[in-house]
């Protein structure tokens, strides 16, 4: 099921889903949507590193002598396996975020996201589509800054907290 959702293009599926979205939809609700989407989408990346992970680590000698000592299977998962990969979980949730926060920025941005009475980056940049408008009024291209200064923060905040939970890689 992981590997038929990876091979959707994600960007069509987005603006398909989105589009689905009823118009007179509270902002409130549209936002759940959206999140309820991109989470949809979004969560292969993880159980695909998840699952590989916990493939390699089976045949790991200490979870070799950790079953024959007797330990259930959800000690080891919880004891053993899960924090000798805990780092690669944390690099790949935050790198996910910054991903979450582009795909709803874009879909907001070509009106089938976050509507104009919600402020959101991407309703932000609509008005900065036009030349004219950015040459007349530089600022409506903040948000776009916004955009980047939040993404690239959130990568190497999670490139930090990697090489804090496992500092050998």
């Amino acid at each position: 099921m992981i590997e038929f959702l990876q091979s959707i293009p994600s960007i069509p599926l987005w603006i398909g889903l989105a589009a689905s979205i009823p118009v007179d939809v509270p902002p409130l609700q549209v936002y759940f949507l959206i999140t309820i989407i991109l989470s949809v989408i979004g969560w292969t990346g993880l159980a695909r590193v998840v699952r590989g992970k916990f493939y390699a680590l089976k045949a790991e000698d200490f979870v070799k002598a950790a079953r024959l000592d007797g330990c259930s299977s959800l000690r080891i998962i919880l004891r053993h396996m899960v924090p000798s990969f805990l780092s690669h979980i944390i690099a790949v949730v935050t790198l996910a975020i910054p991903g979450m926060i582009i795909a709803e920025t874009s879909l907001s941005f070509l009106g089938i996201g976050l509507r104009t009475p919600v402020v959101s980056w991407g309703v932000l940049l609509q008005e900065a589509q036009n030349i004219r408008a950015i040459s007349t009024a530089p600022w409506l291209f903040w948000p776009g800054i916004g955009v980047v200064i939040a993404v690239l923060a959130l990568n190497f905040l999670g490139d930090g907290l990697r090489d804090a939970a496992d500092p050998y890689t």
